[in-house]
């Protein structure tokens, strides 16, 4: 590809109504004042499960990148079930004179019956000699393959021959000819399919390398299902270290998954079927995401969706399809196998170990269920011609079988009382995905992170949240827009009180402030959150009713600003930090206080407090304001 894939996610809320923020223009004065009244009169609890991530399969987010598989197109389905077909993007070593290589149906796999059958026509001997190194087949992956020195490797394929076998199986740099890690599969009788497993760990480092399957001995070869993994997973679950880290740091209280479009797809045909990504890895189908224009083997499937979301620590959102894509639809009338599928889908995460889909769930590896307790009908599908007719039919099954599930609907409950029962709304063009976009945004600039953060400070004054990395296969960054949603990791299952800003003039600040308690060291925070947008420094006057004086402690105290020499400038890989938070002690903790904030800045400050007083978060409530019925 000719660019970096950007690895999106957008945040969902559900039944948010947005409340104008105060924001006013600083003169040249330079002079604001900030009260905050944190007595619990004028404080509201702030939902549990007020931000989190919403992951949808696309520019690789999950295919060559939060899912650490490193072989693109790995059991050759990608071409087609037709053959021959093209296995892209595997390529040949060697040429026409030495080996033929092309796809038939003859895989031992029921769900993908097509396997590579590579025809050897040289030797290690004879008229017709091997080059050296051999004739063989070689994958790049997806971006290159990250491999790393002193790092294991985990390579499985299933091979098949009729003669005696000498393989070689290489991690290479990206011409071939560095060899990084080698190992040999040496076989007299694998005529029938045989899996084959080595661990190859690597001597030197490329983060553009590729993986090789070569020979120098005659004969027939099939090869099928070919994976290789780093064995330095997450949790050992599957997923890259690195990027499920900064998933982690932002603290995510709940992941929506598939997606998006990619649960619904352009045709019903090419639409995300859960039961078609579940069982032994080799086993599943895979299928072309046709709205994203790119094959994925399902490698990361429902059951390791609903495994990140609790290495996450986050409550699942479980986005079905209800019989409806881009361009055909089921009617309501022939709804009920759709309907039966997600019910199955349920079972899978919730049923005991003992029951039909929980036995399934219990024999990949994890016998006790999944909290699953928000499911979504559909993705952006309100208003299509028979959305409210199968909604309905999903809304009570499932409310019937598990009257606990929260159910979200596509349609917009905000303006208007919803003609269809739910308990929550996500209508989509809404608060589930955002961006500032345009020629003032670059691909993530600091103008836009600022823009962002003062529709989420209003968001978190009433409701929700975003974020963007961006990687390639060894590298990743947060945007400018991603370190700004750490300043709103504790809001979740805070508690926020009231606040309000004033100018001599006007201003070009939002503000607020909200209480938190530190689990680690046990202590309790408030924490004020200023964006200024304008161009003038901001000398802001602090002022904190409803704490006991002399409350405050300087030590434990800091301020962190987002800001930078240029409203555009971005991060990247050469320069990863370029706009990233800069964290700092406050020295002048206190009820009263000055602070400055710089032009174009997001600001934060964490007042370590011990007052009994200080209304904390207590129990956790439900993610999101709850629609009229």
């Amino acid at each position: 590809m000719g660019s970096f894939p950007r690895f999106t996610l957008g945040f969902l809320i559900v039944s948010c109504i947005l409340y104008q923020c105060s924001a006013f223009e600083v003169d040249s004065n330079q002079t604001a004042w900030l009260f905050v009244n944190s007595s619990e009169a004028s404080s509201r609890k702030i939902p549990e499960t007020l931000f989190g991530i919403f992951f949808e399969e696309i520019n690789h987010a999950g295919a060559g990148g939060l899912w650490a598989e490193l072989v693109n197109n790995r059991g050759f389905e990608a071409g087609g079930q037709n053959t021959p077909s093209n296995i892209d993007p595997w390529s040949i070593i060697g040429d026409g004179l030495s080996l033929i290589v092309a796809t038939d149906r003859s895989s031992c796999f029921d769900r993908n019956k097509i396997a590579l059958r590579m025809e050897v026509l040289c030797d290690g001997q004879g008229t017709n000699v091997c080059p050296v190194g051999g004739v063989g087949i070689y994958n790049p992956g997806f971006w290159g393959m990250n491999i790393e020195q002193g790092k294991t490797y985990k390579v499985v394929l299933y091979v098949r021959s009729l003669q005696s076998v000498n393989i070689s199986v290489s991690f290479t740099g990206s011409n071939g000819f560095q060899t990084l890690a080698t190992a040999n599969i040496i076989a007299a009788d694998i005529s029938t399919w045989t899996k084959a497993e080595v661990l190859l760990e690597a001597k030197e480092t490329d983060h553009n390398a590729r993986l090789q399957l070569t020979t120098s001995k005659k004969g027939v070869i099939w090869f099928d299902q070919v994976s290789a993994m780093p064995l330095d997973t997450y949790k050992g679950h599957g997923f890259r270290n690195d990027l499920v880290g900064m998933l982690r740091d932002l603290k995510p209280q709940f992941i929506r998954f598939p997606g998006g479009c990619f649960v619904e797809g352009e045709w019903l045909r090419n639409a995300f079927r859960w039961k078609e990504t579940i069982g032994p890895w080799e086993e599943r189908p895979g299928h072309f995401g046709d709205v994203w224009k790119y094959w994925t083997d399902d490698g990361l499937g429902y059951f390791e969706f609903l495994q990140l979301a609790e290495d996450l620590g986050s409550s699942p959102v479980w986005v079905f399809n209800n019989g409806i894509s881009h361009n055909d639809q089921v009617a309501s009338a022939i709804i009920a196998p759709f309907l039966q599928e997600i019910l199955d889908s349920i079972e899978f995460a919730r049923g005991d170990s003992n029951s039909t889909w929980g036995s399934v769930r219990a024999a990949m590896g994890h016998p006790e269920p999944f909290p699953l307790r928000y499911v979504a009908v559909g993705n952006e599908d309100c208003g299509k011609k028979n959305y409210r007719r199968n909604y309905l039919k999903f809304y009570y099954a499932i409310k019937q079988a598990y009257p606990d599930i929260k159910i979200i609907s596509n349609c917009d409950g905000s303006t208007r009382q919803l003609d269809h029962p739910a308990d929550y709304y996500d209508y989509h063009a809404f608060v589930s995905e955002y961006a500032v976009t345009g020629k003032d945004a670059g691909t993530g600039s600091l103008l836009a992170a600022l823009a962002e953060a003062g529709f989420l400070i209003g968001v978190e004054r009433n409701r929700w949240n975003p974020d963007a990395i961006v990687f390639n296969s060894f590298q990743l960054y947060g945007t400018p827009s991603y370190w700004m949603q750490h300043f709103f990791t504790e809001s979740s299952g805070g508690t926020l009180f009231n606040s309000t800003l004033q100018a001599n003039s006007s201003s070009s600040l939002v503000a607020s402030a909200i209480s938190w308690q530190n689990l680690e060291d046990n202590k309790n925070y408030i924490r004020i959150k200023v964006v200024n947008f304008g161009s003038n420094t901001v000398n802001l006057k602090v002022s904190i009713d409803g704490v006991e004086p002399n409350s405050f402690q300087s030590y434990g105290s800091t301020k962190k600003v987002l800001t930078s020499s240029n409203l555009m400038d971005e991060n990247s890989f050469k320069e990863p930090n370029k706009v990233v938070p800069v964290e700092s002690q406050l020295e002048d903790a206190g009820e009263d206080m000055e602070v400055i904030l710089s032009p174009h800045s997001f600001t934060s400050f964490d007042l370590s407090i011990e007052s009994p007083n200080l209304q904390m978060p207590g129990a956790g409530t439900d993610s999101v304001r709850k629609s009229s019925n």
